[in-house]
């Protein structure tokens, strides 16, 4: 073992060598594609054609929840159970099982928020070809055709979508190896047992031979399996020098999806690429399987670090929804009829009199577990939202203080550097809210600890951010050093808490500590343990203005394949395989439990992860992982976070300034206008990188930073109010103009520009020495205010406008009433008694609403109706404003001190008037 050890430290020095050095690139050779990943290969090897799968009509059971029938495929005879259910909110779910599995197969569990409450199935017709039923409101029906299986869900005349119309529907039922010995033994006795029926049934009467063949139950038990081919793969696979058992054998699920009428699919996160989804029918499709990817390429459909299985449709009279339950490695093929036709054919199809309609066709291909999908029928952008809402919940509302600045860098260096870093921005007059610390801040990446020279006394370092209202990030990774003189790892490894290997002892892996192990975070009694290490009785050195950064929670494993865990692995009663992407989700929720259970169920968790799966939202923010110091990456920050809030995920950044690499003044500068206005606002570096504090590029662009994120903390009120619908609705905070406009086509695949809301335009100068941009304002009939100069300009049009270093287009929209702050202080906190300024800004017909919300910021008292929600409405030259929550009860200093009406010509007077006068 110690000649091992000493082996796997050079190993791990060695790729720690190659990780930092000059190559910025990420080794594409390190990752799979479809071709090296043998399930992916072999179900994309299947061909659009006739499916081999037919319902058996007369094994269908209608209760009031549900619709079962079983399926067959005619090749190897083996039988699925087709289950159907009607869900309130107008969302259908499809599940698809075996139905006499060999062994239990995985359903995900933990991530839907409650069993989806059903509405009642009807009948309304049925012959040998199939069964119609009602899914209710708007002649919405489900048709179910029987040879070939095939499922429709129309709305009138029109079909919404077809699950297997292409007949790709494949399950790889689970069987024995055939070249074991308990095979051979099992195979031998069904042979013996199959010639004794065979002397007693020829004595049978042919009805009662008919009736045998048609019982389900006993044609499942005696069906003969064709003879299939055993292909490379199927039992063991190899991926450079890491090999995979595979003992359950095959066991992946296909299903096909047609749009007909939609040529504009987005979501499916996380992937380096643009909004609207490309076709990927002459490359890899998406990859759903999160991987801790080291300096990741962009517009590529590799897998990164999270992955949300969810897909938006949408074209100008309806959007829909495809929730993939799996949770397993999944590859995602998407073909479209009008791909690769420009403007100019498409316009000589319509001329011509073409009447072949826009189709999307969408194939999800997952390794193993069952077919679980949610059909989101919409119609509208926010329905889909709040429909996905109802199944994995809402973004978390976060505590106000995590809507500032954050700064950070791999690694601060002591608690010397933390004072003089903090004392910097009040030098500079720069606000910040938090301040981070990455993994040199621990005793020898033994998370939970501080190193014993460097950060000696961690309480005094966070008395004195707390004396200025300021607040400390801590890293906490999820791989344990294993070294016998910690407690964490001695805990986890006498409770049994680890990942096991496909033998049976503790699973270990390579990271930053050097050996480490896995706690296995799927077990509710593990995640319950190291929720209560954050204690502050257990986390010594803790205070309640310490959070947490969970990183590397793919899981990474620097030695394993992909740099992740082997699919092997064993949680309890599962393989690895099956809950791959669950890891970082599980980590997450822990985390931010820990975080809650500290204060005695009282304060708010902030908690940022970099892995992530549906239903992620619930537990804190997420950001796009190691960027570089690119106009490529700044540009590709946009349309990541913008996929992530269409599927839930609201509080998403990126690391402004780029994390590998070092920026141009130029770029930094322009970074930080971008991230100022997305969700979650945080500069971070790599530890070999110069230092990049705002004041270290001269007054020029120390000045421009200090003016974006002032003006971030002025619009602080309006991003609450944001997130606190995003919590009530599940709407994203940052959303793509389509949300809004669904029916401007103009709007369709904008990605370099975006709304906060749906009051505020952004159009980020991403371009290296760029002297203008154009924006597109939507809206026929609305007017767009410019934040800085007020000027007003009408909507439906590309507005060209010049930039300076200094500018940063930002719209308001004519029609809203945006709450703001704007005397900044040095942090979120202590501008808590401030006053607003209301910035009115008219529409054409002269009116204009919007909201305040108000609470204490931190605590979960909002929930016991402590809070203020106001309704400001501008109509016939009068502002009013109505309270929209009169049952809630909260006391605030703050008052409205100003009013600025964009759109107005000067008054001659002005009346007030209070309630009661």
């Amino acid at each position: 073992m110690a000649a091992f050890s000493v082996r796997m430290v050079h190993v791990l020095v060695l790729w720690l060598a190659v990780c930092l050095s000059g190559t910025w690139a990420v080794d594409k050779g390190n990752f799979k594609t479809c071709d090296q990943s043998s399930f992916c290969k072999r179900q994309r090897a299947l061909k659009p054609g006739e499916s081999p799968y037919r319902v058996l009509l007369e094994t269908m059971e209608l209760t009031n929840t549900r619709l079962t029938l079983q399926l067959i495929n005619d090749n190897n005879k083996v039988r699925l159970l087709l289950e159907l259910y009607r869900l309130q909110g107008n969302i259908t779910r499809v599940k698809i099982n075996e139905l006499k599995p060999l062994k239990p197969r995985y359903e995900v569990p933990d991530v839907l928020v409650r069993e989806p409450p059903t509405e009642p199935l009807s009948v309304l017709s049925q012959d040998e070809n199939g069964v119609v039923l009602s899914l209710g409101a708007e002649s919405q029906r489900v048709i179910v055709s029987a040879r070939p299986f095939r499922l429709d869900i129309m709305e009138g005349h029109n079909v919404l979508m077809s699950l297997n119309s292409r007949g790709l529907l494949a399950f790889e039922h689970l069987r024995m190896r055939k070249d074991t010995f308990s095979y051979k033994v099992t195979s031998t006795v069904a042979s013996v047992w199959d010639n004794i029926k065979r002397v007693f049934s020829s004595q049978a009467e042919p009805e009662a031979e008919k009736k045998d063949e048609a019982d389900p139950a006993n044609q499942a038990e005696t069906a003969k399996e064709e003879e299939e081919k055993v292909e490379e793969g199927m039992w063991e696979e190899t991926f450079k020098s890491h090999s995979d058992s595979k003992p359950n054998g095959p066991s992946a699920v296909s299903l096909d999806f047609s749009l007909p009428g939609v040529e504009h699919v987005y979501g499916i996160p996380e992937h380096a690429e643009p909004l609207k989804l490309k076709t990927t029918e002459s490359g890899d499709p998406y990859r759903l399987y999160n991987l801790d990817v080291f300096q990741y390429e962009l517009y590529n459909p590799m897998a990164l670090y999270g992955a949300v299985p969810v897909m938006l449709a949408h074209n100008t009279k309806r959007t829909t929804g495809i929730f993939w339950l799996n949770a397993a490695e999944t590859w995602v093929d998407i073909s479209s009829n009008t791909a690769g036709k420009t403007v100019f054919g498409k316009m000589l199809d319509y001329v011509q009199g073409s009447s072949e309609t826009p189709q999307t066709d969408v194939r999800w291909i997952s390794e193993s577990g069952i077919i679980d999908v949610f059909l989101m029928l919409g119609p509208t952008p926010k329905d889909v939202f709040s429909q996905y809402a109802s199944l994995t919940g809402t973004q978390s509302f976060p505590p106000l203080s995590s809507l500032g600045y954050h700064q950070c860098r791999w690694n601060y260096n002591d608690q010397e550097d933390v004072r003089s870093v903090d004392a910097g921005f009040d030098e500079h007059d720069i606000p910040y809210d938090f301040i981070w610390l990455d993994i040199e801040h621990t005793d020898g990446k033994r998370y939970f600890t501080w190193d014993p020279h460097k950060f000696a006394t961690p309480k005094d370092m966070l008395q004195g951010l707390m004396d200025k209202k300021r607040k400390m990030v801590a890293i906490v990774d999820p791989h344990i050093k294993i070294d016998n003189n910690y407690k964490i790892h001695n805990e986890i490894r006498s409770r049994g808490f680890y990942v096991k290997n496909k033998d049976g002892g503790d699973y270990e892996g390579w990271c930053w500590p050097g050996s480490a192990g896995y706690p296995d975070f799927t077990r509710a009694d593990m995640r319950a343990w190291w929720a209560s290490m954050f204690a502050y009785d257990q986390y010594e050195g803790s205070m309640e203005n310490l959070y947490t950064w969970n990183d590397m929670n793919e899981p990474s494993v620097f030695n394993g394949p992909e740099v992740t865990m082997h699919k092997d692995a064993v949680h309890g009663s599962w393989e690895h395989r099956d809950v791959h992407n669950l890891y970082g989700l599980y980590v997450q929720m822990a985390t931010a439990d820990g975080l809650i259970q500290r204060s005695g169920g009282v304060e708010r968790p902030f908690v940022l992860t970099r892995a992530f799966f549906a239903g992620s939202q619930r537990y804190g923010a997420v950001w796009t992982g190691d960027n570089a110091a690119e106009w490529d990456h700044l540009k590709i920050s946009i349309p990541m976070c913008l996929s992530l809030g269409l599927v839930g995920i609201s509080f998403c950044g990126a690391d402004v300034g780029g994390f590998f690499k070092s920026p141009s003044p130029e770029l930094l500068v322009r970074w930080y206008q971008t991230g100022a206005y997305q969700p979650f606002f945080r500069a971070h570096a790599h530890l070999d990188t110069p230092r990049r504090e705002p004041w270290l590029f001269g007054p020029e662009n120390l000045a421009l930073i200090r003016d974006v994120v002032r003006q971030r903390y002025t619009f602080l009120p309006y991003w609450y109010q944001l997130f606190y619908n995003a919590y009530r609705t599940g709407e994203p905070v940052m959303r793509p103009l389509w949300v809004e406009y669904p029916q401007d086509p103009a709007t369709f695949a904008v990605d370099d520009e975006f709304l906060i809301g749906r009051d505020l335009l952004v159009h980020p100068v991403t371009d290296e020495g760029s002297r203008g941009v154009t924006a597109y304002l939507p809206g026929k009939d609305e007017f767009w205010y410019d934040i800085h100069t007020f000027h007003k300009h009408n909507g439906a049009q590309n507005l060209y406008i010049p930039v300076t270093m200094s500018s940063i287009p930002v719209f308001q929209r004519g029609g809203s009433i945006i709450p703001r702050k704007l005397r900044v202080r040095r942090s979120s906190s202590c501008m808590e008694h401030d006053p607003y300024t209301l910035f009115v800004a008219l529409n054409p017909q002269r009116t204009a609403e919007g909201e305040l919300y108000i609470d204490d910021g931190h605590t979960f008292n909002y929930e016991k109706k402590e809070f203020i929600h106001r309704r400001f409405s501008f109509a016939n030259n009068v502002l009013s404003s109505v309270n929209i929550a009169p049952d809630a009860k909260f006391t605030t200093k703050s008052w409205v001190e100003r009013i600025i009406v964009l759109g107005a010509s000067k008054p001659s007077k002005i009346t007030l008037r209070t309630a009661g006068e």
